[in-house]
Formats: C-alpha cells, sequence, structure tokens
C-alpha cells in the first residue's frame, strides 16, 4: 500500500503553513496523483501578524500557498479561532471536525503529531483523534515543537514534490524570518528523512491508527 493509495485525504493545520510544513511534499505528490485534498487551517494568527503586514495576510498566504500544491480553492476551509487559545474552543472544534467527517468521507487524515508541545497543535491532534476514529490518521513532522518523533511510516518523495513545497512556503512572506522557513531547512529535513527511508527525498509521519 502507498500514499496513493487513498482517493479523499483531509489536512489539518492548527495556524496557516503548518499543514505545508508538515506535509507538503506529501500534499503535491497527491494533488499530482489525481487525489481530493482538503485543507482546514483552524487560525490565522491575526495576533501574530507582523506590525506592518495587514492583520488578514495569512489569508491571503495560505490561499496562494494551497493554490501552489494543487489544492483547489473550494477545498480550503479557513477557521479565524484565536492563535493559542484553541483548547479554549475544543468542543467548538471537535464539531467543527465532525461535521466534516458526516459531509465527506475521508480515507486518510494528515494531523499534527499526537507528541507537538504547541498548545493549538495538541489541541487539534487530540479532537482529530476523537472525530476520526475509524479513519487512518498519520501526524505529520514539525521538529522545533516535537520533544519525541515516532518517524514510522515515509513517504518518498521527488525533487519536484520539495520544490512545490518549497514554493508554497514561499507564499508566507509575513513569515520568512522564522527559521523554519528555510529552503535550506527544507532540504535538509527531507533529505534526513529520504536517508532513513533507502530514496533520495521523503517525508515522516507517526502512524496514529491504520486501517488496511
Amino acid at each position: 500500500m502507498t500514499i496513493t493509495d487513498y482517493e479523499n485525504i483531509l489536512i489539518l493545520a492548527p495556524h496557516t503553513d503548518d499543514g505545508e510544513l508538515g506535509a507538503g511534499g506529501t500534499i503535491a505528490r497527491l494533488t499530482e496523483q489525481g487525489k481530493n485534498v482538503t485543507y482546514v487551517a483552524f487560525s490565522t494568527a491575526r495576533q501574530s501578524v507582523p506590525k506592518d503586514f495587514p492583520e488578514d495576510i495569512l489569508k491571503t498566504e495560505v490561499t496562494r500557498a494551497t493554490g501552489v500544491l494543487g489544492i483547489p480553492a473550494g477545498n480550503l476551509i479557513i477557521h479565524d479561532y484565536e492563535v493559542r487559545k484553541l483548547n479554549y474552543v475544543r468542543q467548538e472544534i471537535l464539531e467543527d471536525l465532525v461535521r466534516l467527517r458526516k459531509t465527506s468521507r475521508f480515507d486518510l487524515v494528515l494531523m499534527p503529531s499526537p507528541h507537538d508541545i504547541h498548545q493549538d497543535h495538541a489541541t487539534i491532534a487530540q479532537e482529530a483523534i476523537r472525530a476520526f476514529k475509524n479513519t487512518t490518521l498519520l501526524g505529520y513532522e514539525l521538529p522545533w515543537n516535537n520533544l519525541t518523533f515516532d518517524s514510522q511510516c515515509f513517504v518518498k518523495l521527488e525533487k519536484r514534490h520539495i520544490d512545490k513545497k518549497i514554493e508554497a512556503l514561499k507564499a508566507y512572506r509575513s513569515q520568512k524570518a522564522k527559521d523554519y522557513l528555510s529552503e535550506d531547512f527544507i532540504h535538509a529535513l527531507a533529505k534526513t528523512r529520504g536517508v532513513q527511508a533507502g530514496h533520495a527525498l521523503a517525508e515522516a509521519f507517526e502512524v496514529i491508527r491504520l486501517f488496511l
């Protein structure tokens, strides 16, 4: 079984750019194969946007970034929950996820790792497990937030997939000062996971639930 055996995939991003950072190459591979990919961002982090950018800039940037990865505009869902306070509205988030589950038969969900220590990421991970307990769940890697990460699953990628990931992340001009958006870092991590997977490049995931 390979990642492209899945047909209807849901990407859960606590904040705009998390999905691209954790699974951008995999998303590029899936859309290249004609798979249906839906991306949900729960916070546009208005309170954290640098002062020289419009408060809602991340809505524009996530639209551009997901477009680069091949996700149709109609498959992008943007919520506006307050950054760093998703745990305050976990019931509302759970209800959002249950509605999604009922309206779309997703066979794969890519989500933050349950080992992610950021409070918003942890909330999305916990509520996703509750909402999608009968769906294959893979946790994506964000090393700066993972005190531990079980690299149990690897998605083999080609250079064009990582190039798309980098191009997508360049859409986040408001976030460019962050070290983990650097092209060198993205390449290095993909190369490291590729070595582990016996391939040139890869992304790693934790297996949370797997249905075969």
